[in-house]
């Protein structure tokens, strides 16, 4: 090999790519615009249709109550509840989202109160429905509130304490760091984009640099150039290396800004309400950012594995359209493991640590969290680059076929 060669080869098709409109918009402009872009919409979207849902009166039919003036007006009273008729077909109602709940209040239920004996509400909604969701919340919250004031009354009727019944606190206290919190809260999702992104930045001056010369008609005037077979593709490889590279960077600066930005306003739109970015006394999400550095580094040989895959496999194809519908697919084959990585209970282990895109994407999350497995961590790196190596092995002996590069 000569690396005069190489980068002779590398440099000219570095050239054409940056006179390329359709790769630039592919590997800069996606992932720097784009992406980020979508992100802050899909964070303004999600913020506004979840205040909308919070501040609205939810529809909720009070079943049974009429003898039970006191818990009827716990619900008629509050504003976050606007209770509706009662009528039969109440279940094929919540599950229509006609109405968001049903609560069934037994028959005497003040008189049942008042001499102490038990009572039992309840509760019926759309389990995974927002809205209806948030109303069985606000229920629970009101039914809450009534049953200690019941239970406060009776214990002042008896001159008990309140401690009687409730003898102590429960608080609890965060203990890990930020860094640590955002890395278990979001760091299974940013590899999973980030070896999307690599993927999709290696695909198309893939294609291009070989299926595309073929449709071309140019590769046999390069394979006459006074260059060696694998200086020519080495340098077609460092290309989309560098384009799968050039993706990641640029998904990692853009997409750190735009969770910065994008918590911000999520934040502010529900800063104080329970349960939500911006309460009192919450962690923010915070990612290492060494940990960002450290993803990217391994990174590394996982871009060179997609880079000389895809070349292999956009060679043997005859024009880039049939390059397109071989290559396209094999997201679904790299988005499966990646997609089991953001399974609870999937932890890095010795035998995953040798499973591609797999052990990429637990390694990636645990160095989000500021966790540093060094041997797994090592074991990960030299078999990802064997990976690569196995891959661009095969790269090299598809362009030494003449049957691959000549097939028409």
């Amino acid at each position: 090999m000569s690396s005069k060669s190489i980068f002779t080869v590398y440099g000219k098709e570095l050239l054409d790519s940056l006179r390329d409109r359709r790769t630039l918009i592919a590997t800069l402009v996606i992932p720097t615009v784009a992406m980020p872009l979508i992100m802050i919409l899909a964070f303004l979207v999600t913020a506004k249709v979840i205040k909308k849902a919070q501040s609205e009166a939810a529809p909720v039919m009070v079943i049974g109550g009429g003898d039970s003036p006191a818990a009827m007006a716990l619900f008629k009273d509050n504003p976050k509840i606007a209770c509706v008729p009662e009528k039969a077909g109440w279940r094929q109602l919540i599950s229509n989202k006609e109405i968001r709940a049903a609560i069934e209040i037994p028959a005497g239920f003040d008189a049942a109160l008042e001499s102490g004996r038990e009572a039992r509400v309840l509760l019926y909604h759309y389990e995974g429905e927002m809205r209806s969701g948030f109303a069985v919340g606000e229920l629970r919250r009101v039914l809450a509130e009534y049953r200690d004031q019941v239970s406060s009354r009776r214990l002042a009727a008896r001159g008990l304490p309140q401690t009687l019944i409730k003898p102590f606190e429960i608080s609890s206290q965060n203990v890990a760091p930020p860094e640590k919190v955002g890395g278990n809260a979001i760091g299974g999702f940013i590899p999973y984009m980030f070896i999307i992104l690599c993927f999709t930045g290696a695909l198309y001056p893939a294609i291009d640099l070989t299926a595309g010369e073929k449709e071309r008609g140019t590769m046999e005037t390069i394979l006459c150039s006074p260059v060696s077979r694998i200086d020519l593709v080495m340098g077609k490889f460092l290309m989309v290396l560098t384009a799968a590279l050039a993706t990641v960077v640029c998904s990692v600066c853009s997409m750190g800004g735009s969770f910065i930005v994008g918590g911000m306003l999520f934040a502010s739109n529900f800063k104080g309400a329970a349960g939500f970015p911006g309460q009192a006394g919450s962690v923010p999400v915070i990612i290492d950012p060494v940990g960002l550095v450290g993803v990217v580094i391994l990174m590394l040989p996982l871009a060179c594995f997609f880079a000389a895959l895809l070349m292999a496999i956009s060679l043997a194809a005859r024009s880039t359209k049939e390059a397109q519908s071989t290559a396209t697919p094999l997201v679904m084959v790299i988005v499966l493991p990646a997609m089991f990585a953001l399974l609870p209970g999937v932890e890095l282990n010795l035998s995953l640590s040798l499973v591609p895109i797999l052990n990429m994407a637990l390694a990636c999350k645990e160095m989000l969290s500021g966790v540093w497995n060094w041997h797994y961590l090592v074991l990960i790196f030299l078999s990802s680059c064997a990976y690569a190596a196995a891959a661009l092995a095969f790269c090299v002996r598809q362009f030494n076929r003449e049957d691959v590069i000549f097939r028409s």
